[in-house]
């Protein structure tokens, strides 16, 4: 869910007055740069399935987000879905996912801070069915750019299912000027272990597994308000386990490895 924020860049000249004797007039006096200003994107996507860390969670997803920028450092939004077919009745059938982030500069247009956090909502959960209604889970990511690069190690602790995950994602973009477009290339590693992965089993049910991802997108400017991006990642979990107290493990026949195409339009004002 990375998208373009819109500024507006204001500047002026204050002219000099000219004396009646010989001098040279006052130079201009620069404006003071403009504050950034605050902007609110609204992205309906639709996704050919919904996976999450290497894991299926759905099939055919309508997946829409809204998200508010102060044009700085703090971002905030909801991202939502909402499945058309092979639904995940309870978990994802819907999703809402509350969250929040701010931007802390270490080095200046090189490595930046990031601590945030999302709420995680099944308003049709039922504990009864294995299902929480809520999870909470804060992160913090050390954002890294040089050379056209962005390297983003994050760590995130769900609250709830009690444990973590680690992430390491890397992104490249290639400017297709002919085409009015360009190339994004994400890939993304990360590691998970969580020791509650479900309510009222009578021990508690651990999960835990790897997962990755490789992605590209592109973005088709409409106007200066709104674009349409067009995206494929192919994204894989393995060594996926669940166990249930001091049973044995088994595998999770829910983490799979699949190809996920996305149709998004955003507009932002």
């Amino acid at each position: 869910m990375k998208k373009n924020l819109l500024c507006l860049l204001l500047g002026g000249l204050t002219s000099g007055a000219l004396t009646l004797s010989a001098q040279t007039p006052a130079a201009p006096a620069a404006a003071a740069p403009a504050a950034p200003s605050a902007s609110w994107t609204v992205t309906p996507s639709i996704a050919s399935q919904y996976m999450f860390r290497g894991t299926r969670l759905g099939g055919p997803s309508f997946q829409p987000t809204v998200e508010y920028s102060d044009g700085s450092a703090f971002t905030a939004g909801v991202w939502g879905n909402v499945p058309i077919s092979d639904k995940v009745v309870g978990q994802s059938d819907p999703e809402f996912d509350f969250y929040a982030s701010y931007k802390i500069e270490a080095v200046k247009d090189t490595l930046t801070w990031q601590p945030g956090a999302t709420l995680y909502a099944y308003p049709n959960a039922k504990k009864a069915n294995g299902f929480y209604k809520t999870t909470f889970e804060p992160n913090v990511a050390l954002v890294y750019t040089a050379a056209g690069w962005t390297l983003t190690p994050k760590v995130y602790y769900d609250f709830v299912l009690k444990g973590p995950t680690l992430e390491v994602s890397a992104a490249y973009t290639i400017p297709l000027k002919e085409v009015g477009t360009e190339l994004g290339f994400t890939g993304t590693v990360g590691t998970f272990k969580w020791d509650s992965f479900a309510p009222d089993q009578g021990a508690d049910l651990k999960n835990y597994g790897n997962y990755w991802l490789l992605g590209v997108a592109a973005p088709f400017q409409i106007n200066k308000e709104s674009k349409i991006v067009l995206g494929w990642a192919y994204t894989k979990g393995s060594d996926n386990y669940l166990k249930l107290g001091r049973t044995p493990k088994y595998v999770n026949t829910a983490a799979v490895g699949r190809g996920v195409v996305t149709v998004s339009y955003a507009y932002s004002f």
